[in-house]
């Protein structure tokens, strides 16, 4: 038992000990040992060029500049606001890159480090390039808020702890009795509220990078209203979601608005760009 003891302080200590401050949240998060920046971000940029040699990627069209346009404007963004609260060398590991890819699945992702995919799917949702920059703001602000990292860190203190019960429990159905309860809770209870937790910072941390960026807030409730309609009402409940349901998000958003604004005002932006279709 103190063996088991012992284990279970050094893990404890572990995760203590791996906490860092992130600028764009305030909160202390996991980075445990494999999860670093150094580690990490290497093994994202090869992943996404595989990505990109394997897909359809779409150049030299309005709608490939306008992601390239919008994400750079983002990035200029966070550059901005980390810059103004004394965070000058935040990104300069990131290594920014844009990409429209012909897929009809309606999605957008930021992998760590920067790298950006648009599927041509979610544009004629999105309707506008302000729509777009709500998209891209909320992804980037995944990578920015360390959110890869941290779920890899959950990942890694979920099999720690599993394989702590596994060693405490000394015959086969108690094991298996264990691991079928722990696999609900902890998803249940742990992993999937931590998931929908990041949601709706990125939600937070994206609307003030698009008011940052020139463009108008109060589009990403709207986008979200679309994105309700197109799938049809059709949504697991929140409590088993990755994701807040859309309601949830669309209050969150009309809320947050207001904030995102007050927020770019410090930064001289009183105004946004006309929210047209392009």
């Amino acid at each position: 038992m103190k063996f088991k003891s012992n284990i279970s302080l050094a893990f404890v200590m572990l995760i203590f000990f791996s906490c860092a401050t992130n600028p764009f949240t305030g909160k202390k998060t996991m980075a445990l040992p494999g999860t670093e920046n150094s580690s990490l971000f290497p093994t994202a940029f090869a992943q996404y060029n595989q990505f990109l040699g394997e897909n359809n990627v779409v150049t030299g069209t309005k709608e490939s500049e306008m992601i390239t346009r919008v994400g750079q404007r983002i990035a200029v963004a966070a550059e901005r606001w980390l810059n103004a609260n004394g965070n000058h060398d935040y990104l300069n590991d990131y290594k920014w890159e844009y990409n429209l890819v012909k897929d009809e699945t309606i999605n957008a992702w930021c992998m760590p480090g920067g790298k950006i995919v648009f599927y041509t799917g979610i544009l004629p949702i999105a309707q506008n390039e302000a729509a777009v920059a709500a998209i891209m703001g909320h992804e980037v602000a995944h990578a920015l808020a360390n959110h890869g990292q941290q779920r890899m860190s959950a990942g890694m203190v979920q099999q720690g702890v599993s394989l702590a019960g596994n060693i405490a429990f000394q015959n086969d159905e108690n094991i298996a009795l264990y691991n079928q309860a722990f696999g609900i809770g902890s998803n249940v209870l742990g992993m999937l509220p931590f998931s929908r937790s990041h949601e709706t910072e990125a939600d937070k941390i994206g609307l003030i990078l698009t008011a940052l960026a020139g463009y108008n807030p109060d589009e990403a409730a709207n986008l979200w209203r679309r994105m309700g309609a197109a799938s049809g009402g059709k949504a697991p409940p929140e409590f088993l979601s990755t994701h807040p349901a859309t309601t949830t998000r669309i209050a969150n958003l009309e809320a947050l608005a207001p904030t995102a604004k007050s927020e770019a005002k410090k930064f001289g932006i009183k105004s946004f760009r006309p929210v047209t279709p392009y």
